[in-house]
């Protein structure tokens, strides 16, 4: 007997899991394993079932669904339901699996399953498409607002106001912010782009600052100095760093 295709619905409308969930009737070799009503039940989810196939909104509350994106450490193929036509052509651009556009018909429906279907026998090209999903939404991105972060099955959501300063390691970096320490799986040129000049600046390449956070400048060798933050903590400063400083101050 051929086995199943599980299928994952994540919306926080409870009329779109339905309509999904009618016209899945359709095809008895796919199953729903779930349904989420956000991102935090939906990232939970897909950890514990691994479904071939994730119905997933692309605004909800709590998290939207390309941060959703980033947690994952499996790749189902995603199938995007959106009322925002903008959202829609974007996931469409950037290779998404497919996009629903609300309110989307039976036979519309039925297309975006033979694609994913198709998309399924080929893992390299399910990795690819998770890529540019999250290299696409970031691109997008002006000035960070928040961050979201998962360790093990909890998710945090730590507020760019709250942050002191960014550091690298190794493939992540590490978020000192006032409510603690967070790993994340992006790089500094990444937060370097993406973080307000007014609030942050760059003073070596292990080292993003909240400009307001430091509190004096000091020698620290002969020919080098470092910045002494508000919380007392020193860190180095490059030339470069040291000059955009002076220029700031």
């Amino acid at each position: 007997m051929k086995k199943k295709l599980s299928a994952i619905i994540i919306d926080d409308e409870a009329p779109a899991r339905d309509i999904i969930k009618t016209y899945l009737d359709e095809f008895p070799d796919v199953e729903i394993a779930a349904e989420c009503r956000n991102g935090f039940e939906g990232v939970k989810a897909i950890h514990e079932l691994n479904p071939n196939i994730v119905f997933l909104d692309i605004q909800m509350p709590k998290i939207s669904g390309f941060e959703m994106l980033e947690l994952l450490d499996v790749e189902p193929i995603i199938i995007f339901t959106t009322a925002f036509d903008e959202y829609a052509v974007k996931a469409f651009e950037v290779n998404a699996a497919d996009y629903l556009l609300k309110p989307f018909s039976r036979e519309r429906f039925r297309e975006s399953i033979v694609k994913a279907k198709g998309l399924l026998k080929d893992k390299s090209k399910k990795r690819e498409i998770t890529n540019k999903l999250i290299h696409h939404h970031d691109s997008n991105i002006q000035y960070l607002e928040r961050v979201v972060i998962k360790s093990g099955w909890r998710i945090k959501i730590v507020p760019i106001e709250s942050v002191f300063w960014f550091e690298a390691q190794d493939d992540y970096v590490m978020i000192h912010a006032n409510e603690g320490k967070f790993l994340k799986q992006k790089t500094m040129k990444f937060f370097e782009r993406h973080l307000n000049p007014r609030d942050f600046i760059r003073i070596h390449r292990s080292h993003i600052v909240r400009i307001s956070h430091i509190k004096q400048i000091e020698p620290f060798s002969k020919m080098s100095y470092q910045a002494i933050l508000n919380n007392g903590i020193s860190i180095p400063l490059s030339k470069t760093g040291y000059q955009k400083i002076k220029d700031i101050i």
